[in-house]
C-alpha cells in the first residue's frame, strides 16, 4: 500500500520501535527516520536503524528545509515531540512549543506537499487538569479508582476517558501544543484532502525508552530498581496510590498496522489509545512489580507536594478503537515490567548513566 514511509522523530523510543517494526514487516519499503538526536539515549537508536534497514536522516522538524531533506515520502508517522508534560512550566516554552506545533506544521505540510498520509500521535494529556482532577475516586489498599456511580462528566465512565471528555481548560503547554497539532491535522485532512488519524496515547513504554521521571515513568521505575536508587511518591497522600493504563509499544505496532489498511480514507478521526482499565498500574503496585522483577528492593519516600500538572488518576477508555480495528492490547503490566527488567540487566552498562 505504502512505499516510503518517513517517521519524524524516528531514533526515539516510539518512533525508532515503529519504524523498525514496520521496514520487518514490509521489506520492499523504504523506511526513513528523521530525528534531531535531541533527547539524551537516541543516539542508541541509530546502530539499530541501520541494522533495521532503516534509513537515518538527522534533522530538525522545526526547520521545514530538514523535513524537505529527508526526501520524498507517501506515509508520515509523527511520532516527534518534546515529551514531557512538565515542558516550559517555570522556564521558556520555546522548544516544547516550537517543536510540538511548529513541527507538526512543517510535517503536515510536507505531507501536503508530497500527497502522503499522515498519522499522528497525540497523548492523553489534551485533556484539561481541572476535569480530570474532578474525576470520583475510590481509594483501597494499593490504587485509587473510578467511581462508576458518581461519573457524571460528558465521556467518563468506570472504564476512563473517552475521546468526548471535556477540552475546556488548561492542561499544560505540553498538551497545549499537542491539542492544537490535532486541530490542524483536522484542517489539513478537510481543507487539503491529507488523509489523517490522530491517536491520543496514554503511557507508552517498554524497552529502549530511556525513562524519566516526568517521562518515560515506568521504565524509569525498572531501572531505579535494578540500578539501587531511591524514589519517591509525590502527593495524594504520598502512598503512590496514582494510576495510570500503560501500553507495550509492541501493542501499538499492532494497531498501527490496522490503521495503515484505512489511513487513505481517514477525514481527522480521533481515538484514545492506552492499555485501558485491565492495563492499569498504580505507582505502589509498579513498586511491587519492579521488586518482583528484579530482586531488589529501594527505599521509597512519600512526599506530600502535589506537583505541576499532576494527576491522581487517568485510564484511556479504549472502546472506540477496539471496536474501529478488532484490536486490544495483549501485554499485561506484569509481562511488561519483567520484559523491561530483563533487557536493563542486558544494558546495564550503557543504561545507568544516561538513565542517572
Amino acid at each position: 500500500m505504502f512505499r516510503n514511509l518517513l517517521v519524524t522523530g524516528g531514533a526515539g523510543f516510539v518512533g525508532s520501535t515503529l519504524a523498525l517494526a514496520l521496514k520487518a514487516h514490509h521489506p520492499d519499503m523504504r523506511v526513513t527516520a528523521l530525528d534531531n538526536l535531541h533527547r539524551r539515549g537516541s543516539e542508541l537508536s541509530l546502530a539499530r536503524l541501520r541494522a533495521g534497514g532503516v534509513r537515518f536522516v538527522h534533522g530538525d522538524i522545526r526547520i521545514a528545509e530538514d523535513v524537505a531533506a529527508a526526501g520524498t515520502f507517501d506515509l508520515l508517522l509523527d511520532c516527534s515531540a518534546e515529551p514531557s508534560v512538565v515542558a516550559g512550566i517555570g522556564g521558556s516554552p520555546a522548544y516544547v512549543t516550537q517543536t510540538n506545533l511548529l513541527g507538526t506544521l512543517n510535517c503536515l505540510e510536507a505531507a501536503r506537499q508530497h500527497g502522503a498520509c499522515v498519522l499522528f500521535l497525540s497523548t492523553s494529556r489534551v485533556y484539561p487538569l481541572a476535569p480530570l482532577r474532578q474525576i470520583p475516586l475510590i481509594e483501597n489498599d494499593s490504587r485509587f479508582e473510578i467511581d462508576g456511580a458518581r461519573c457524571a462528566l460528558p465521556g467518563l465512565s468506570a472504564a476512563g476517558v473517552a475521546e468526548d471528555f471535556p477540552l475546556g481548560g488548561p492542561r499544560s503547554v505540553y498538551g497545549a501544543t499537542k491539542l492544537a497539532s490535532e486541530l490542524f491535522a483536522i484542517e489539513y485532512a478537510d481543507s487539503y484532502g491529507v488523509p489523517a488519524l490522530i491517536d491520543r496515547c496514554g503511557v507508552l513504554t517498554g524497552p529502549w525508552q530511556m525513562g524519566k521521571v516526568d517521562q518515560g515513568v515506568v521504565v524509569h521505575w525498572v531501572a531505579s530498581h535494578a540500578f539501587g536508587r531511591p524514589l519517591r511518591y509525590f502527593g495524594y497522600g504520598g502512598t503512590g496510590k496514582q494510576v495510570r493504563d500503560i501500553l507495550h509499544v509492541g501493542d501499538l505496532v499492532d494497531l498501527v498496522e490496522r490503521q495503515l489498511r484505512v489511513l487513505p480514507q481517514a477525514r481527522g478521526e480521533i481515538y484514545n489509545v492506552g492499555g485501558g482499565r485491565p492495563g492499569s498500574v498504580s505507582l505502589r503496585e509498579l513498586t511491587d512489580l519492579c521488586r518482583l522483577s528484579t530482586g531488589k528492593t529501594v527505599a521509597v519516600e512519600p512526599v506530600l507536594e502535589i506537583r505541576a500538572a499532576d494527576i491522581p488518576l487517568y485510564l484511556s477508555d479504549t472502546q472506540r478503537v477496539q471496536r474501529a480495528f478488532d484490536w486490544s492490547p495483549v501485554h499485561t503490566p506484569e509481562s511488561i515490567v519483567a520484559e523491561i527488567a530483563e533487557w536493563v540487566a542486558e544494558h546495564a552498562r550503557e543504561l545507568e548513566a544516561i538513565m542517572a
